[in-house]
């Protein structure tokens, strides 16, 4: 367990470094420019389908399905055709009606810049395909506990993005937005040649060469109608995140010049433990705990997610410890430079330390469902993360204004703590008092206590240095 979580955090790691190049590089050859904006928009839709994809919603209903299906490989093969024809299609309208799409994302442009968007509308959104291909491939492969090829596969985007950019960097605006387009389209083959690669590594290829020979002698109608069910609330449960992300935005225009970056960089550092840590840990867990509930071995269960509970709460307890008292240095080192001021790095540091108070809470959370999603309550998971997405947006109206960006902050840690808390009712507070009715319990207070001082320390040096 130990090394999938390794190497589904290094993978993830290595992606988020080059995600980082990539981004300084885009904004040093596009700048903040009409051809930046055009770029953003055309991606943005196929970028959010891939999020909701990536972040757990095919997986967490697909893989206990999987797990419990007689015919595993008819099965497979019954739910890729169905998704893909789907998509496919998608796509295809996409193409025939690129700026009605475009309008959709963008309903307060010109039709100028609906023109100039709609081609690239188009090119990107086939990316979606290729990245559903892959999410099918990976759970697959996590299914066989090998998480390192799809936390990497992310690098190779990146490697294909940063190629272009570096290849038509003194080309007019228009020929770097369309390189990059292509680019991704070029990245997404190369994550679906990988992962097929190690499918045939594993030994997978067999089960969907089978799976398509014996798709019309084999009966799994039953198994995809409960399959239906699980993952459209599973899509639900895990859109909340983008949907609160969107109000907070649109909430900080509201607010004093500035806002609206500050809860961009401030989410960009939050994001990266929680990314590496508590996204690594519970996608690594995920198929131990599905196979042993399928297999009515609690006890197993219990055992993986005793060991996960700690693992995650001592490095993300470091995480929130190092996000709040090290908030000014950290925002100093990644961001302040040129125009970006020591006003615009104490507004950023307030509102990383509202998000990192949320960090524990959001991890507990993601662990504890797995659970849920284990059982096939994906309803209830849906219903738990709708009820955290009413308490944010009630909580982001009552403190945007006293505290401003830092307000939307806390308010979106509040509702992680209100969907934490929901979360480990649905599962069973025995299950935690009997995680936290051991030593275990007293090393962390005294750790984070040592750490926190230590911090304290290392924070008024720092500030002394930089000011």
């Amino acid at each position: 367990m130990f090394k999938s979580i390794f190497s589904n955090s290094f993978g993830i790691l290595i992606s988020r470094v080059s995600g980082l190049i990539r981004d300084i590089l885009m904004t040093s050859v596009l700048g903040a420019s009409v051809w930046s904006d055009v770029f953003f928009m055309a991606f943005k839709f196929p970028n959010l389908f891939r999020r909701i994809f990536a972040e757990g919603s095919f997986t967490q209903s697909f893989m206990p399905s999987y797990i419990a299906s007689r015919q595993k490989s008819v099965f497979a093969v019954a739910i890729f055709i169905r998704f893909m024809t789907f998509i496919i299609a998608f796509s295809l309208i996409v193409t025939l009606f690129p700026e009605f799409f475009t309008k959709l994302l963008a309903w307060d442009w010109d039709a100028d810049l609906i023109s100039k968007t709609a081609p690239l509308t188009t090119i990107n959104f086939w990316y979606l395909d290729l990245i559903f291909i892959v999410t099918f491939l990976g759970t697959l492969l996590q299914h066989k506990e090998h998480f390192f090829t799809t936390a990497f596969s992310t690098v190779w985007l990146n490697i294909a993005m940063i190629t272009s950019l570096m290849l038509f960097q003194h080309s007019d605006p228009k020929t770097i937005v369309y390189a990059l387009s292509f680019s991704i389209l070029a990245g997404g083959l190369l994550q679906v040649a990988t992962h097929l690669y190690t499918m045939r590594q594993q030994g997978l290829m067999k089960l969907l060469i089978g799976g398509w020979k014996y798709r019309r002698s084999k009966d799994v109608k039953a198994e995809e109608s409960k399959f239906s069910g699980l993952f459209f609330p599973s899509v639900l449960g895990n859109s909340t995140a983008q949907i609160a992300s969107f109000i907070d935005t649109s909430l900080a225009s509201f607010l004093a010049a500035g806002s609206v970056s500050y809860l961009f960089y401030a989410n960009r550092i939050f994001q990266l433990p929680f990314a590496i840590i508590a996204l690594a840990i519970t996608t690594a867990l995920f198929p131990g705990i599905a196979k042993a509930i399928k297999n009515e071995n609690h006890t197993l269960a219990y055992k993986n997610l005793n060991k996960s509970f700690w693992l995650l709460s001592v490095l993300l307890g470091l995480s929130v410890l190092g996000g709040v008292l090290l908030s000014e240095p950290i925002v100093w080192l990644l961001f302040e430079r040129g125009h970006f001021t020591i006003q615009d790095t104490h507004n950023t540091a307030d509102v990383l330390m509202m998000y990192m108070v949320g960090l524990i809470p959001f991890g507990l959370a993601k662990l504890f469902s797995l659970y849920l999603y284990a059982m096939h309550k994906h309803v209830k998971a849906a219903k738990i993360a709708a009820s955290s997405l009413i308490v944010n947006i009630i909580f982001s109206l009552i403190l945007m204004k006293p505290l401003g960006a830092a307000g939307l902050a806390l308010a979106g840690s509040i509702g992680g703590a209100v969907q934490m808390i929901l979360t480990m009712r649905e599962v069973g507070w025995s299950i935690l008092f009997d995680i936290l009715k051991t030593k275990n319990t007293l090393y962390f207070i005294v750790g984070m206590t040592m750490f926190g001082g230590l911090f304290y320390i290392l924070n008024q040096f720092l500030i002394n240095l930089i000011r």
